[in-house]
């Protein structure tokens, strides 16, 4: 017969179920804490499509203050879900910083 294996931590005096028990709580707490970090520093897409009261529609990754009243932003998918026609147009967008106003592109 095998001699019997003593199932206590001899450093601590616990049992090695209760030192893996704890042991995987702190690596499942330590992923959880890693993984909340990497959520928190994360920047939410900025994509949007801007329109006017116009009809003048454009994409930008910015988020401006545009003079005057009339713009509405929406979120970037949006552009798949409308009919373009001559009451709203889409732009090209600019790499510069500006609007359209009425058809024309108004850098600031």
């Amino acid at each position: 017969m095998p001699p019997e294996e003593d199932i206590r931590c001899p450093s601590k005096g616990y049992s090695k179920m209760t030192f893996l028990k704890t042991a995987v709580s702190a690596g499942a707490i330590a992923l959880l804490m890693v993984s909340s970090a990497l959520v928190a520093t994360t920047e939410p897409v900025s994509a949007r499509m801007i329109c006017n009261d116009s009809g003048d529609c454009w994409h930008t990754e910015s988020n401006y203050k545009y003079p005057g009243r009339g713009y509405s932003r929406h979120n970037d998918d949006w552009y798949f879900h409308q009919t373009w026609n001559d009451k709203r147009h889409y732009r090209e967008p600019h790499h510069d910083r500006g609007y359209y106003k009425s058809g024309v592109w108004i850098g600031f």
